[in-house]
């Protein structure tokens, strides 16, 4: 399945002073299948290695730290004459601490050799304080796919018809309906590759089902990576709590929700290591919306999101037949799905994840995002009701130049609110950038 990502390793193969690429990314992603896919299509071939599957690789990187003997050694292992034109591909590399710093070797005597690594749990390793060649190597991080990655295997037309959009105005009738059913649909699978390809194929739900559960079942396996036995009972406790603490009106999460008594303090290392896995997003407050956001984070407040709208949906248990009952989907959990994907979409798109913002009991918006040097408030509606006094009370005390609104409402911008209906999430970037000339005209 095409990937965005792919047009951003296209063009890392080409760049002068390439240095080895990391792609980040929790596990299930498509991150092996990219690499796999680069090394087909780009290069004459590729030599793979797994550290996760293999383990005695690892021996080769922590008695050798000279790159040639160590391209001489994997020419042998894997049985593919490793040069400019090999693609070599170090699969889960977090499993290998020795050959993540060994990457600083090849940028600094080999810089011809194209290298590409996956680490699912990277940003776990890292934590545990283990030697990174910073400054020698380059990141890319992969999302599960996106609803504008997923709709041309089910709705091509539709798919060209958004691709097409160059200007600010109304979608006509005749793809919107349909594009706010196929979003239902997206809702229901998420967009985890397995899932995707197995609900393109045969447009059951029930099916996905199984897969959906596999893949929630193989990250909570992943939990027992952590060294402390007593924080693998809390990791798991925290994710089993993540629809609960979304249900909420203002979803600010409550370690009350997870166990009853229990204190930050005991389960903030479970939290960080939802993070670093990439299995969850935190959502910050925000006390001041000014550049930069990160200066103004409330650190004892916050929220959690899931990586994937479908595996949120599976881990609540919400049946798929909600699908057919109206726009339920769009306000179950008071509206968290949604949100939960339009999250994911910001992050994919803006590469940082917004913070939320409120005043006291008088307002609160879901998001307010960080685009060049402009503050934008965000607010995701469930369905055509638009009334917002959150973003009102934003506006009049701030006056920001931009306002987002998601919404069942078609695409319009006037008076500097953009309403970007749910399907068009996907195209924030850009939508954005058109209201520029939009305001010219």
């Amino acid at each position: 399945m095409k990937r965005s990502l792919e047009t951003q390793l296209i063009a890392w193969k080409s760049k002068s002073g390439r240095l080895p690429l990391i792609i980040q990314g929790a596990r299930q992603v498509g991150k092996t299948y990219l690499m796999k896919w680069m090394g087909e299509e780009y290069f004459s071939q590729y030599a793979y290695f797994n550290f996760d599957e293999r383990p005695e690789l690892h021996e080769f990187f922590q008695l050798n730290k000279d790159a040639d003997r160590l391209i001489e050694s994997l020419s042998l292992i894997s049985g593919v004459r490793i040069d400019r034109d090999t693609l070599v591909i170090l699969d889960e590399i977090q499993e290998a601490p020795d050959a993540l710093n060994a990457l600083k070797y090849f940028a600094e005597s080999r810089p011809e050799i194209p290298i590409i690594c996956a680490g699912s749990l990277l940003g776990v390793l890292l934590n545990k304080g283990h030697s990174f060649p910073v400054g020698k190597v380059e990141f890319l991080t992969l999302y599960p796919m996106s609803f504008r990655e997923v709709l041309p295997y089910w709705n091509k037309n539709a798919a060209d018809f958004l691709e097409g959009i160059s200007k600010i105005e109304s979608i006509p009738q005749y793809f919107f309906n349909d594009l706010v059913d196929q979003f239902k649909k997206y809702l229901i699978t998420g967009g985890m590759p397995a899932v995707v390809r197995e609900f393109s194929r045969n447009q059951n739900f029930d099916q996905t089902e199984s897969t959906l559960e596999n893949l929630l079942l193989s990250y909570k396996g992943d939990f027992a990576k952590h060294p402390l036995m007593d924080d693998i009972a809390k990791i798991g406790l925290v994710f089993d709590s993540l629809p609960s603490q979304l249900a909420r009106e203002n979803k600010k999460f409550l370690y009350q929700l997870v166990r009853s008594g229990a204190r930050a303090r005991e389960y903030e290392e479970a939290i960080q290591w939802l993070i670093r896995s990439g299995l969850v997003y935190q959502v910050k407050k925000n006390t001041k919306p000014a550049i930069p956001l990160a200066a103004y984070d409330d650190l004892n407040a916050f929220k959690l999101y899931l990586l994937d709208v479908g595996l949120l949906r599976r881990l609540a248990r919400l049946s798929p037949m909600a699908y057919a009952e109206g726009n339920r989907l769009f306000t179950e959990f008071k509206g968290a799905m949604l949100e939960n994907y339009i999250l994911q979409s910001l992050v994919a798109q803006f590469n940082e994840v917004p913070r939320y913002w409120s005043s006291g009991n008088l307002a609160e918006l879901d998001f307010i995002l960080q685009f060049e040097n402009e503050i934008i408030p965000v607010e995701v509606k469930s369905d055509e009701n638009v009334k917002s006094r959150s973003l009102n009370v934003f506006q009049q005390k701030y006056q920001p130049s931009l306002r987002l609104r998601y919404s069942l409402k078609n695409l319009q911008y006037r008076e500097g609110l953009l309403n970007i209906p749910h399907f068009l999430s996907d195209y924030t970037h850009q939508l954005i950038t058109m209201t520029k000339d939009f305001v010219e005209e």
